[in-house]
C-alpha cells in the first residue's frame, strides 16, 4: 500500500490555497477575444465544440511550430488560407512550444533547448495565435511545469481556446528543473486562474503524454481520464482529453472514443495521429494516415465527442514538416472527411460497443480502486495538490500494478492481465524482431550489460532498445528517462556497464553526448556510448534554422552512431570482443 507519509511527507502547500492564489490573478488576467472567436462570432472554443457535436461536424486540427517566429506566423496564416480556398475548415492549431518554455522566463537562458517555438513575451503569444482565425491550442509545456503561471497568463492574453498539457505533468521531466513540488504549486495556481475566467477555457490533457505510454491496459488509460476529470472538478475547470499516439488497432481506437462518449468525457481536444505507424516510406505513410483518419472521422460522425482529428504530415518520422507538407495533410483530411459520409454503415457498431463497455467497466474499477487505496493510505483525495503529486510520484507502473483493472498476475508485463491490451508493447516486440531479422548476433553480446537511457521525455525509443537487447540475450540496465548527463555519469561510475545506449529525440543529440562524454572523462570511465534516435540539433546560437543532422559530428567526437535499432548489434559485438581481449590481457 502506498502511504501519504512515504510518498508525500509533510509541509506541502494546500491545493485550495494555490487555487485561491490563481483566482486572485484573474482580476488582472482575463482572456480576450481572439481572431478565431471574432471571425466566427462565438463565445469560446468550448461552445464551438459543443455545436460541432450537435451538428456531427468533424473538426480538423494541425500541429505547427517552427523555431523561427516569422516562419510560424506565416505558416499559421498560409495553412488556414489554403484550406479555406479548398472549402475546408481548419478549426484549431496545436502550437509546439519548446521544452525550455517549461522553465520560468528568468531562468530560461540556462535551460536545455529542443526544437520547438520559444515565445519570450505575452506579445509573442498574441502575435502568433492571432495570425489567422484558428483556435489556439497551447498544448505543450504550459501547465505541469514551474513556468505554468506566466505561460498561462500569456496564453490567456492570446485568447487561447485550450491550455495544457496536464498529461505531461505526470511523466515529463525538464533537465535541471525537476522540482515536483514547485511544478505542482505553479500548475494549481494556473488552474485557479483558468477557473476564474469569464470566457471559459478548456484545460487540455494528452493521455498518451501521461500514463497511457506506460500502462499495458487501455482500460487503465481510460480510468486515468476519469481520475484526471475528478481532479479537474476539484479545481473548477473543464478538462478535455486527447489520445491517439498509441492506438494503432482500429477497433480499440474507435472503442476508446466510444467509451469516452459513454463516460461523458467530452468535449475533447483532439485525436492525435497514430504516428507510431509511420515506419515506412512517405508513400507508405500516406496509407497509415488515411487508415487512422477514417476511423477518427467515422467515430465523430457516429458518436460525437468534439475531438478534432489530426492529420500528421507523412514526413513526421523523418524531420519537422514544412508548411507545404502540413497543407497537404490537411487537404487530405478535408477530402477524407467528406468521403467518410457514406462509410458509417460499414462499421460494426456492436463490436465497437462491446469493447467500449469492457473499457468503461475496467476504467470504473481502476478509478474506484485507486481512490480507495489512496484514501486508505492517508491521502486527502479531496485536495488536488495531494492527488496530483501523489499520482506523479507513484508513477504509471506503480499505479497499474496496485490498482489496475485486470486480474493480478506476476507474469504479466504490468503485473495484471489486461482487460484490453495496449498495442504498444506488442508493436515494440515486433519492431525489435524486425531489427534483429537477418542479423547474426555475436555470441559475445550475450551477457553484456548495457545502461539504457533517454536524453528527453520520449520513452518509446528506450523501450525498443531494451527489447532488442533482451531478445539478443544482453542485459539492459535502466538508466532512466530524461536523465541528466551528470546523473547518467554517476550511474556509470556505480554500475560499471559494458556500454551506454542513449535514445534521443528532441534535438539535443550532440550537446547531450558532449556533456556525457566530458563527465565520463572527468570520472576516468572509458565506456563506449551508443547514440540512436532522431540525431538532430538546431545549430548553436540559431533562432531560425530547422534542426540539422548531427550524426557525422557525433561519430567524429567518439559516439557509436546507430541509425537503426539493428545497428546496435555489430557495435556491441565489437565492444564484446574488445572486452574479452582486455580480460585476456589482464589474465596474461
Amino acid at each position: 500500500m502506498f502511504t501519504r507519509a512515504a510518498i508525500l511527507g509533510e509541509g506541502l502547500p494546500s491545493g485550495a490555497d494555490c487555487l485561491a492564489e490563481g483566482r486572485v490573478l484573474a482580476r488582472d488576467w482575463q482572456g480576450g477575444a481572439s481572431a478565431f472567436l471574432l471571425h466566427y462570432g462565438v463565445a469560446s472554443e468550448i461552445a464551438v465544440k459543443q455545436a460541432a457535436m450537435v451538428d456531427r461536424r468533424v473538426m480538423q486540427h494541425a500541429q505547427i511550430g517552427w523555431r523561427d517566429a516569422d516562419l510560424s506566423v506565416r505558416g499559421y496564416r498560409e495553412i488556414w488560407e489554403a484550406c479555406d480556398r479548398a472549402g475546408y475548415r481548419l478549426d484549431r492549431y496545436g502550437l509546439c512550444l519548446d521544452w525550455s518554455m517549461a522553465v520560468p522566463r528568468g531562468q530560461r537562458d540556462r535551460a536545455q533547448r529542443g526544437t520547438g517555438m520559444i515565445l519570450s513575451r505575452p506579445e509573442d503569444f498574441v502575435r502568433l495565435a492571432n495570425a489567422a482565425p484558428v483556435a489556439a491550442h497551447f498544448g505543450d509545456f504550459v501547465l505541469g511545469f514551474p513556468a505554468a503561471v506566466e505561460n498561462t497568463q500569456a496564453a490567456l492574453a492570446a485568447g487561447a481556446g485550450a491550455i495544457g498539457n496536464l498529461g505531461q505533468y505526470f511523466t515529463f521531466r525538464v533537465p535541471g528543473f525537476d522540482d515536483d513540488v514547485e511544478a505542482t504549486r505553479a500548475t494549481l495556481v494556473a488552474l485557479g486562474l483558468i477557473s476564474a475566467q469569464e470566457r471559459p477555457v478548456l484545460v487540455h490533457s494528452n493521455i498518451d503524454d501521461g500514463f497511457a505510454a506506460q500502462f499495458t491496459d487501455v482500460a487503465n488509460a481510460l480510468g486515468m481520464i476519469l481520475v484526471e476529470r475528478d481532479i479537474a472538478a476539484l479545481c473548477g475547470v473543464s478538462l478535455g482529453h486527447a489520445y491517439g499516439h498509441h492506438f494503432s488497432d482500429p477497433l480499440v481506437r474507435m472503442a476508446m472514443q466510444r467509451a469516452m462518449a459513454m463516460a461523458g468525457a467530452a468535449p475533447g481536444t483532439m485525436v492525435y495521429g497514430n504516428t507510431t505507424s509511420y515506419r515506412g516510406t512517405v508513400a507508405e505513410n500516406w496509407a497509415s494516415l488515411g487508415s487512422y483518419l477514417m476511423v477518427d472521422a467515422l467515430a465523430q460522425r457516429l458518436h460525437p465527442t468534439g475531438h478534432a482529428i489530426n492529420a500528421v504530415p507523412v514526413t513526421e518520422n523523418e524531420r519537422i514538416p514544412d508548411i507545404a507538407e502540413v497543407i497537404e495533410a490537411q487537404l487530405f483530411a478535408g477530402r477524407l472527411i467528406r468521403q467518410s459520409a457514406g462509410w458509417a454503415g460499414m462499421v460494426d457498431e456492436a463490436a465497437v460497443e462491446a469493447v467500449a463497455l469492457r473499457l468503461l467497466e475496467g476504467a470504473g474499477r481502476f478509478r474506484a480502486s485507486l481512490r480507495a487505496g489512496l484514501a486508505e493510505g492517508g491521502f486527502d483525495t479531496g485536495d488536488p495538490f495531494e492527488m496530483l503529486l501523489g499520482l506523479r510520484r507513484i508513477g504509471g507502473r506503480g499505479l497499474e500494478a496496485a490498482y489496475g483493472a485486470g486480474v493480478p498476475d506476476g507474469r504479466a508485463a504490468g503485473g495484471r492481465v489486461p482487460v484490453v491490451a495496449a498495442t504498444i508493447l506488442s508493436e515494440i516486440a515486433a519492431m525489435a524482431q524486425a531489427a534483429l531479422a537477418g542479423v547474426i548476433v555475436p555470441e559475445a553480446v550475450r551477457g553484456l550489460r548495457v545502461l539504457v537511457a533517454t536524453t528527453d521525455v520520449h520513452e518509446h525509443g528506450k523501450m525498443l532498445v531494451d527489447e532488442v537487447l533482451r531478445q539478443a540475450g544482453a542485459g539492459a540496465l535502466d538508466g532512466g528517462v530524461s536523465v541528466e548527463p551528470a546523473a547518467l555519469v554517476a550511474m556509470v561510475v556505480e554500475l560499471r556497464p559494458d556500454a551506454v545506449a542513449l535514445s534521443t529525440y528532441n534535438g539535443v543529440a550532440l550537446s547531450y553526448f558532449r556533456a556525457v562524454r566530458a563527465g565520463l572523462v572527468a570520472a576516468g570511465c572509458d565506456v563506449p556510448v551508443l547514440v540512436g534516435g532522431r540525431l538532430n540539433q538546431i545549430p548553436e546560437g540559431s533562432n531560425t534554422s530547422l534542426p540539422q543532422d548531427v550524426g557525422d559530428s557525433l561519430a567524429a567526437e567518439g559516439a557509436l552512431v546507430c541509425r537503426t535499432a539493428g545497428d546496435m548489434l555489430p557495435a556491441l559485438g565489437r565492444i564484446a570482443v574488445e572486452r574479452t581481449a582486455r580480460a585476456a590481457a589482464k589474465g596474461g
